[in-house]
């Protein structure tokens, strides 16, 4: 889910506090919020967190995980500190205080963390806690809404199936008492081939049922049925997108069919487009760089790495600004993007995005360096702080992280799936 998507959505939650999710194209994102001061010393990003706390820091773990990079113990412990005893995490919370009924259980955020803390190798009980609550709020149909007891949505349903794949729950017992499963509910969201939008994910149904393609939800539910996670590993291009049209489809079908769509649109631009907001003076469309990058990791990721080439070099000319503003989560889409298709996430368009994300907290506890993605397996150097942290076990795990390809396999992962 892109930045601006989760922005509004969670805006919208704020105020309708559990009721429907927004549909498709959702509302205006908030406005901007300004640094705040009196922020935890382990939160990553200055601005505002009510909105994106945990999704942002989540976010950066993974990404600075599949650079080889361990953050730091006190971090770690912020995002640990956030989830509540029924395992679900809010967005953002104070958590010198109990969760109560009025915090929000946002299953973004929370699946988000459980699949950092999948990757960081720590504080497994964070993970177990978060797929038992995951899955007591399992919709009849087989998948989530943004929060609990919402209709279920094509990136909320993705991003939670990644995350059960990721800490190894077979999706195929992840079943309603009706017999759905998270792919089942994947795929009432997928636009048959042939038609307008062919092959694309909806994000929800419309009031009349009406489905529209959008490329956010398409990106995510590609991951999400080929039972992956946010953080996919570099992976060859094994062959060409093809629509499979059929009412009998397999999961693998349908996320193949959403790389088919993803690949005729970005064909040519390199980028996909925001369009704009409701009551907007600017009726051009705008680029979307988040969206473009969670596509780029969703084609690399269901073996079309080629076709996500253009997108890359669009996003290497012109998504630096849009990174450095929109904070460690920007950054970590990028580096994700980066590392998914084989490219040197420490020299993009000349800048150095692992640097970028790790400068927006806490000095890290060790790094790696060059990227592993992009220079030969010789082992890197180790640049160890003195801050303890995990940075032993990760500089072990090398080669553990680079080969699990970190995120993307949730639940053997069929590609059930990441602000």
């Amino acid at each position: 889910m892109s930045v601006r998507r989760r922005a509004a959505a969670l805006a919208i939650t704020a105020v309708l506090c559990g009721t429907a999710a927004p549909v498709a194209v959702a509302a205006p994102s908030p406005s901007p919020s300004p640094s705040t001061p009196d922020l935890p010393a382990g939160l990553y990003g200055t601005k505002d967190p009510t909105y994106d706390g945990v999704w942002r820091q989540s976010l950066a773990f993974l990404a600075q995980k599949i650079e080889l990079v361990t953050p730091a113990t006190k971090s770690v412990d912020w995002l640990v500190g956030q989830q509540c005893d029924s395992g679900a995490f809010a967005s953002y919370r104070d958590a010198s205080k109990p969760c109560d009924d009025k915090t929000v259980a946002d299953t973004n955020a929370t699946a988000a963390a459980v699949q950092a803390m999948v990757e960081l190798a720590v504080h497994r009980e964070v993970v177990d806690n978060g797929v038992t609550w995951l899955k007591s709020v399992q919709n009849e149909d087989g998948g989530w809404g943004y929060n609990a007891g919402s209709p279920s949505d094509a990136n909320s349903t993705a991003v939670v199936t990644g995350a059960l794949a990721r800490a190894g729950v077979p999706l195929a017992d992840v079943t309603t008492a009706g017999g759905k499963t998270p792919y089942t509910a994947l795929q009432t969201f997928a636009l048959p081939c042939g038609g307008e939008g062919g092959g694309a994910f909806a994000y929800q149904p419309d009031k009349d049922g009406k489905l529209t393609a959008n490329a956010d939800a398409t990106a995510a539910a590609v991951i999400g049925a080929m039972g992956k996670g946010m953080a996919a590993g570099n992976s060859n291009a094994v062959k060409a997108p093809v629509c499979t049209k059929g009412t009998d489809l397999t999961a693998e079908q349908s996320a193949q069919n959403g790389a088919y769509y993803l690949a005729k649109t970005l064909a040519g631009s390199g980028r996909l487009d925001l369009p704009p907001m409701p009551g907007a003076e600017e009726s051009a469309p705008q680029p979307d760089f988040g969206n473009t990058a969670d596509a780029v990791v969703a084609l690399a990721a269901s073996g079309h790495k080629d076709k996500a080439a253009e997108a890359v070099t669009y996003l290497e000319k012109h998504a630096q600004g849009w990174a450095k503003d929109g904070g460690p989560a920007a950054t970590a889409q990028l580096v994700l993007a980066v590392h998914a298709t084989g490219g040197n996430a420490r020299d993009f368009g000349g800048v150095d995005l692992v640097r970028q994300l790790n400068a927006t907290g806490p000095a890290p506890a060790a790094t790696a360096v060059p990227s592993p993605t992009a220079t030969a397996p010789s082992r890197p150097a180790d640049t160890s702080s003195d801050d303890e942290g995990l940075g032993l076990w990760w500089i072990i795990g090398i080669g553990l992280a680079f080969g699990a390809g970190i995120g993307f396999l949730l639940s053997g992962r069929r590609k059930n799936q990441q602000l």
